[in-house]
């Protein structure tokens, strides 16, 4: 019989669903309650730093490559 069965799939799959829930709880537990920043500020402003980011090196590219031709 190999190790690999519908029965070890099943109980790994609920280990794995069951111990994030737990590290999930843990890690919550762990962070004082006031000093969680709000998730979609931190979302908007990495986002807006990725777009400034990709921004400057097509700039910079940009300006690279015509200034080699001339």
């Amino acid at each position: 019989m190999g190790i690999v069965n519908k029965r070890n799939a099943v109980l790994g799959w609920l280990t794995w669903n069951v111990g994030k829930r737990v590290a999930k709880k843990k890690a919550k537990g762990a962070v004082p309650s006031g000093s969680r920043p709000r998730p979609k500020i931190v979302a908007s402003m990495a986002g807006a730093l990725a777009a400034a980011g990709g921004v400057l090196l097509f700039w910079k590219k940009r300006k690279r490559s015509t200034g080699d031709a001339a």
